[in-house]
C-alpha cells in the first residue's frame, strides 16, 4: 500500500496496522475503510498471528468519518463493516491511544479487546450535533462495553471526556501518565499476550463477546473446553508448570 492509506506490517505471531494522515487527524475516508477491512481479512487469514496491534500517526489516534464521504454516505458507510470485523477477528487486538478519538473511531476503539491510552487522549461522538443517526453496531458496543447511562451521555449528550473520563467510563482499559510510558505499556502487553495459548484465548475471546452481547452458547463453551483439555498446548502448559519454565505454545 502506498501514500496514506493505512498500512499492515506482519512480523511472526503480531500484526501492526497502522493509519497514516497525521495531517487530517488520521480522519477515515472510504478508501481507507475498504483498505482496513482488506488488511483485517489478511491478518484473519494468517495463522501465525496472535495479536494486532493498532497504531495511529502523529497527534490524534482518529478523527473518524471524512466529511466529504459522510455527506455522500450518509449512513456511515463501511464503518460498521470494519468495526464488526475488527470485533470478531480471531487475534487477540490491542489500540494504542495516544490522542483524540472521534465519531465513529470511537466504535472501532470499542472493538478492539485492550485499549492503552496516554494523557493526551479524548473523545467525542458529536453525531447528534450534525443530525447523524448512528448504526445498530456502534450502539450495541457501547452499551455492552460501557453500560446505558455512559452510552447515552456520550451519544445523546455529546459529552467530551480526557483520558481519566474514558478510562472511568470503559473506552480505555488501561492509562499511563505519559506517551512514553504509553508505548513502553503497549510493548509489554503485546510481548506478553503473544506467549499466551492462542488456542484458548481464541475461544475465551469469542465466548466473552458473545456472554457482552446476552448470546452465550454453553454447548460452544463446552465444545472448546473439551478441545483445549484434548489439546498439545494444554500438555505444554502443565508440562512448563511442572519443569518451572515459559511455555511454547503451537496453538494446535
Amino acid at each position: 500500500m502506498s501514500g496514506d492509506i493505512p498500512s499492515l506490517d506482519i512480523c511472526g505471531p503480531l500484526a501492526t496496522l497502522r493509519l497514516r494522515r497525521p495531517d487530517k487527524a488520521n480522519r477515515l475516508e472510504e478508501a481507507d475503510l475498504t483498505a482496513l477491512l482488506e488488511c483485517l481479512a489478511r491478518v484473519e487469514a494468517a495463522p501465525q498471528v496472535r495479536v494486532l496491534l493498532l497504531r495511529a500517526e502523529g497527534r490524534h489516534f482518529c478523527a473518524g468519518y471524512s466529511f466529504d464521504d459522510l455527506a455522500a454516505a450518509g449512513d456511515g458507510g463501511h464503518f460498521e463493516a470494519v468495526a464488526d470485523a475488527l470485533e470478531n477477528l480471531r487475534p487477540l487486538t490491542v489500540a494504542e491511544v495516544q490522542g483524540g478519538v472521534f465519531g465513529g473511531a470511537t466504535d472501532i476503539l470499542l472493538a478492539c479487546d485492550f485499549r492503552l491510552g496516554g494523557p493526551a487522549a479524548q473523545m467525542l461522538m458529536p453525531a447528534a450535533r450534525f443530525g447523524l443517526h448512528l448504526y445498530a453496531g456502534l450502539f450495541r458496543r457501547y452499551v455492552s462495553r460501557l453500560g446505558l447511562n455512559a452510552a447515552k451521555r456520550l451519544i445523546l449528550a455529546c459529552e467530551k471526556l480526557d483520558a481519566r473520563g474514558m478510562l472511568e467510563v470503559g473506552l480505555l482499559t488501561h492509562l499511563y501518565d505519559s506517551r512514553e510510558r504509553l508505548a513502553e505499556a503497549t510493548e509489554a502487553l503485546v510481548a506478553e499476550l503473544t506467549e499466551l495459548a492462542p488456542l484458548a484465548l481464541v475461544g475465551m475471546k469469542r465466548h466473552l463477546n458473545a456472554a457482552a452481547g446476552g448470546g452465550l452458547d454453553r454447548a460452544a463453551v463446552e465444545a472448546d473446553v473439551r478441545r483445549c483439555a484434548a489439546s498439545a498446548d494444554f500438555q505444554e502448559g502443565l508440562r512448563a508448570l511442572r519443569e518451572k519454565r515459559p511455555p511454547r505454545f503451537e496453538g494446535r
